[in-house]
């Protein structure tokens, strides 16, 4: 099989000759040290020399104030939304002093439109660059819940679910209008080349989810489902993001029609690979699992490599082998990278 064959009959559960492995996105500090280790110069060399079977790409977006999807919104006025390092959820963003819709209207925030900042000829230029027989893997994360937690400042938007759910949503269909128009963008410039695209919110701590399953049902779950069947009517497949605990509402992401779900917070309560398979291994498949909190950073080469043959034995399929976080940290020895990958790509 190739790196394709293998996705596709990994995330629809039919057999495969080894799991699907994905790196993940390593964080700029992890990188010098895992190329070094492995003997490269970039990102994309070290990929290709592990072995991982997806190229990933995000949607290159770019306005006179920031320069990421998922920073798209100044909900301050003053650009201390846009800068990635220093982002938070928690300070009052514009719509905090708000309480009714007909107030959030009036007060004509600026929404961006996206086929202003993303270029339809850059996207398919980035998908171009792929190695050819990789699993192009698009970064949407479209996280509508963490931008309206921001929109309000989180205390407020928690509130606000409660005693002014109305505002919310009006707030919320705002930023699924802009995701939506965005994802449709960028599917139409790399048609009949995209695979599967990573959307997804945080909605989970180490020990449940920080929202009830019936406010996840009511706020976050019809825009997630918006941009699945928006992916799915061009043939993309989606692989749903959350950290954390979120065992309560997988039933929900599965009637959302999600293909996989990223990325098993191994630690995380009800997060257990072996719990998970036996709730959900035939309905939907899985990313992750290889525990970054504690066996990547302080474990050995042979407790990697023990808990991979583990996990395989779990999921002879269904489930494509990566750390339990996309964003590999610098606290990772790259040997244990290494032998992850050397143990998911054996042929039993």
């Amino acid at each position: 099989m190739n790196s394709i064959e293998r996705f596709y009959a990994t995330i629809e559960r039919r057999p495969v000759d080894r799991p699907a492995c994905w790196l993940g996105m390593p964080t700029p500090s992890a990188v010098p040290q895992l190329c070094e280790y492995f003997g490269v110069k970039t990102l994309d060399e070290l990929k290709a020399t592990c072995g991982d079977d997806f190229y990933a790409i995000e949607v290159p977006y770019k306005s006179p104030t920031c320069s990421a999807l998922y920073a798209a919104f100044d909900w301050y006025l003053n650009g201390s939304n846009v800068d990635p390092e220093h982002r938070t959820l928690t300070a009052e963003g514009f719509f905090a002093k708000f309480q009714t819709v007909e107030e959030a209207e009036a007060a004509n925030f600026p929404w961006p439109d996206p086929e202003l900042y993303i270029d339809p000829a850059e996207c398919r230029r980035l998908v171009d660059e792929a190695p050819e027989g990789k699993v192009i893997l698009g970064m949407v994360w479209a996280a509508h819940f963490q931008d309206f937690c921001a929109a309000f400042g989180m205390e407020n938007a928690l509130m606000n679910m409660i005693v002014a759910p109305e505002l919310v949503h009006y707030v919320n269909d705002k930023i699924m209008a802009f995701y939506m128009k965005a994802l449709r963008i960028f599917l139409d410039a790399t048609k009949d080349k995209m695979h599967a695209i990573l959307i997804g919110d945080d909605m989970g701590s180490q020990l449940d989810l920080m929202i009830s399953p019936e406010m996840v049902k009511e706020f976050v779950i019809p825009g997630a489902k918006q941009l699945i069947d928006l992916a799915h009517s061009y043939g993309v497949k989606v692989i749903y993001h959350s950290c954390g605990s979120i065992v309560r509402i997988i039933p929900m992401l599965i009637e959302a029609g999600v293909d996989a779900i990223h990325p098993i917070q191994a630690l995380a309560a009800g997060m257990d690979a072996e719990s998970l398979k036996e709730k959900f291994g035939d309905k939907v498949s899985f990313c992750g699992g290889v525990d970054t909190q504690d066996l990547l950073p302080n474990g050995t080469p042979e407790d990697v490599r023990a808990e991979v043959i583990r996990l395989r034995k779990l999921f002879p399929t269904g489930l494509i082998i990566s750390p339990s976080h996309e964003a590999i940290q610098s606290d990772v020895p790259p040997a244990n990278i290494k032998t992850m990958f050397d143990e998911a790509q054996m042929i039993y």
